[in-house]
């Protein structure tokens, strides 16, 4: 006998309907066309859902430059009308709000689209990486030649009937782009497009080789975990995180990827990976891990080989400050770049007087010539013998104790050398020391909370996860050693007790974190200071010195407004 079997899709096969689905329409108006050196003068959206209208934002904003006459001309915005206006950087983060969780439409989307990422490099903001909808790549799809020779957004506002008239105004044009779009959909609809998925798949730029591998995210679980895409020699070629496997995995084959190395990568693919994980610490933990061993050639993070620059002195009479790659105890980091650590020292030999010279000091017949540094009395010219080993050695204990947390003297002494500069009216070697000290001080900072992490043996951290349950880390020498959840109405304690009894066995080793990789500390301690985290339980006090560089935080928070407002620092 057979039996036909009617099988029914999951909602997450069938995709976001677009009738549920929330879009926000925007549009700006700026002073050129550069993302770097152009700015945002006005910004109009309009929030929509179900083809009604939930909401609206518009407000003018001060370019903090003088609008260019052409610009006046077309849209008729003047240096008088955003006298008053806020500046970008205030306007930004109400419009992310604005926009968050939905899907960004933009009639030419990339042209708006990247002033919108430019702003948020620019002033510090994350960008969240919507998907996007360009109404004018939609409409090439769409119509013919023939019906539309044009489209421009005046162009098809007039073909569709629009209420509002597109007049180079930022609100006006973003209401002329929601009927645009709402007829474009409705010319889609009869074609089988009725999910946000479809329609992002609809558009052009969707290669046939993403469509066709579409079939590698079908059997993967819509759970939190890793996922790798592996090559036709099983190499891994990319790792990535989702909280749902599936539904992320499919994104590749759609047009909302746009990133051309991504697609290439996705051509290559034969097969898609996954490991289902507790909650999202253990995935970004167990991404990290994937990247340093096997260095997928599609991940941007593989370029830099998981290992950070440090400061330590170096093992001699007279010690230096030296940059390297492997720390040794009492080393000062991590830095994310060499630069950022030799600015880092200048500072420091600024605060503590210890050398900046690099060659090898003899203790006994030391022969070199004192340097500009020694004439002008900021270098005790140990080279020439005009300082012993004892006289030095002060400046060396300095910088432990700078390093480990006991005294902050150093950074009070560079601090008054910039007053100095400052009131000798020589503002750029001042604002060049203020973002060396800057660098110092965060990487002080961020170092001796990792180092605090880093030195307890076993801590166990729990946070709410969402359902009425429980997300447990059992972290050891800062390294996260088992993962796990109790669901609401399981008892957390004996999961707690499982977890620990099952956890890795971490050995630790030299270094000022105990052998752990600092960006896994780092994802931890993140974790960790997260609102609404708990410590179950910790085999020794989770301390900071008293006198760690966490004082300086007022002192930082002005330099990083200062930077937020300008160009960003030297070194960095």
């Amino acid at each position: 006998m057979c039996r036909l079997m009617n099988t029914q899709l999951s909602f997450d096969e069938l995709g976001t309907p677009l009738r549920t689905t929330t879009f926000v329409v925007f549009d700006l108006e700026t002073t050129g066309g550069s993302p770097e050196q152009d700015t945002v003068t006005e910004i109009g959206a309009v929030k929509i859902r179900g083809g009604e209208v939930i909401g609206e934002f518009a407000t003018l904003v001060d370019p903090g430059r003088g609008i260019p006459p052409e610009i006046v001309a077309l849209t008729g915005i003047t240096d008088a009308m955003v006298y008053q206006a806020p500046p970008l950087d205030q306007v930004l983060p109400a419009f992310l709000e604005f926009a968050a969780g939905a899907v960004l439409v933009a009639h030419n989307s990339g042209f708006d689209v990247s002033f919108m990422k430019a702003a948020c490099r620019r002033y510090g903001y994350h960008w969240p990486r919507p998907a996007v909808v360009c109404t004018a790549r939609l409409a090439r799809r769409v119509l013919s030649r023939e019906e539309a020779p044009s489209c421009r957004l005046s162009a098809l506002a007039a073909l569709f009937g629009a209420s509002t008239t597109p007049n180079h105004r930022a609100l006006a044009d973003a209401r002329a782009t929601v009927d645009v779009l709402h007829s474009l959909l409705e010319r889609v609809g009869p074609v089988g497009v009725q999910s946000l998925e479809e329609l992002l798949d609809y558009i052009p730029e969707v290669t046939p080789e993403q469509r066709r591998k579409r079939t590698l995210a079908a059997d993967l679980p819509s759970e939190p975990g890793v996922y790798m895409f592996r090559g036709p020699r099983d190499e891994v070629l990319y790792v990535g995180t989702a909280s749902n496997l599936r539904r992320r995995v499919r994104q590749y084959f759609t047009a909302s990827e746009t990133r051309r190395r991504l697609r290439e990568m996705v051509g290559l693919a034969v097969r898609v990976d996954s490991v289902t994980c507790s909650h999202a610490l253990e995935a970004e933990v167990r991404e990290l891990r994937l990247l340093a061993a096997h260095k997928p050639t599609y991940n941007r993070r593989s370029r830099n080989k998981h290992q950070a620059w440090w400061l330590t002195l170096t093992d001699e009479a007279f010690p230096r400050l030296s940059v390297v790659r492997t720390p040794r105890d009492g080393a000062l980091g991590p830095f994310r770049s060499q630069r950022s650590a030799e600015g880092a020292a200048a500072a420091l030999q600024e605060g503590t007087g210890i050398r900046p010279c690099t060659q090898r000091i003899s203790a006994r017949s030391p022969q070199g010539t004192p340097c500009l540094l020694a004439e002008i009395g900021r270098c005790g010219a140990p080279c020439a013998g005009h300082q012993t080993v004892q006289e030095y050695q002060p400046y060396v204990e300095e910088v432990h104790s700078l390093v480990a947390g006991h005294r902050v003297d150093a950074l009070w002494r560079a601090a008054a050398r910039l007053s100095q500069l400052s009131d000798a009216q020589r503002f750029e070697q001042a604002a060049e020391g203020r973002d060396r000290l800057a660098l110092l001080v965060r990487t002080l900072d961020r170092g001796q909370r990792l180092a605090a992490l880093a030195s307890i043996t076993e801590l166990v951290g729990a946070r709410p996860d969402g359902a009425g349950g429980w997300d447990f880390a059992v972290v050891r020498h800062g390294r996260l050693a088992s993962a796990g959840n109790a669901p609401r109405g399981v008892p957390p304690m004996p999961v707690v007790e499982m977890l620990a009894a099952s956890a890795e066995t971490v050995i630790p080793s030299a270094g000022p974190l105990y052998g752990a990789p600092p960006e896994e500390v780092g994802v931890v301690l993140r974790w960790l200071e997260r609102p609404g985290t708990r410590m179950v339980r910790c085999t020794s006090p989770w301390t900071v010195p008293a006198a760690s560089a966490a004082s300086w935080q007022p002192w930082l928070d002005r330099v990083e407004s200062v930077w937020r407002t300008n160009t960003g620092p030297q070194f960095d």
